[in-house]
């Protein structure tokens, strides 16, 4: 079991500050969903919504679980994962800017819904997919040296995240004709 002289205090911090952070999105996520839908907003691919939510918990509780079951060093790979992990922090952050109340982890389209045409989303198709749930996974388990959590967990969450795509794909081609 980790000690306080390891640096599982890093560890340990780092995780409920990603815990933390990830409830602060979905907050403005809820939010954002509850004003679109009160003006007719229809949600697509409800399920899958479901299944990313549930493969987003089992990787963080897996990593986590890993990491207590075989703790981690504090190290230039920790450093490495940490900086990952930022980076998508921070993506999240400019994307929600972005998309402003139209941002939801779920897929919305509401009634004025705009496309937004911002050249991040001209250069990445999917920036909130690509630069910000892979590599804050990917940067979670580097951090935590969860290994197995990066191979499998990563290899579960990769079928309901390209189902999302490609039901995004659908229903943006068919909402915008500019897209």
């Amino acid at each position: 079991m980790p000690g306080p002289a390891d640096g599982s205090a890093f560890f340990i911090a780092f995780v409920g500050l990603a815990v933390v952070f990830r409830l602060v999105t979905l907050a403005i996520s809820i939010r954002n969903e509850a004003a679109m839908k009160a003006v007719g907003a229809v949600e697509h691919g409800a399920a899958n919504s479901r299944a990313i939510a549930l493969a987003h918990i089992g990787f963080y509780l897996a990593g986590l679980a890993e990491y207590l079951v075989r703790p981690a060093p504090f190290d230039w790979v920790s450093v490495t994962g940490l900086a990952i992990y930022a980076f998508g922090a921070v993506m999240l952050v400019v994307v929600i800017a972005l998309l402003g109340r139209f941002w939801t982890v779920k897929l919305i389209i509401a009634r004025d819904h705009d496309l937004v045409t911002h050249p991040l989303f001209r250069a990445v198709r999917h920036p909130n997919y690509y630069l910000n749930i892979l590599p804050e996974l990917v940067g979670y388990a580097v951090t935590l040296q969860a290994w197995v959590t990066l191979v499998v967990g990563l290899a579960i969450y990769m079928v309901p995240l390209t189902v999302r795509i490609r039901q995004e794909e659908r229903v943006m081609r068919g909402t915008f004709a500019r897209y």
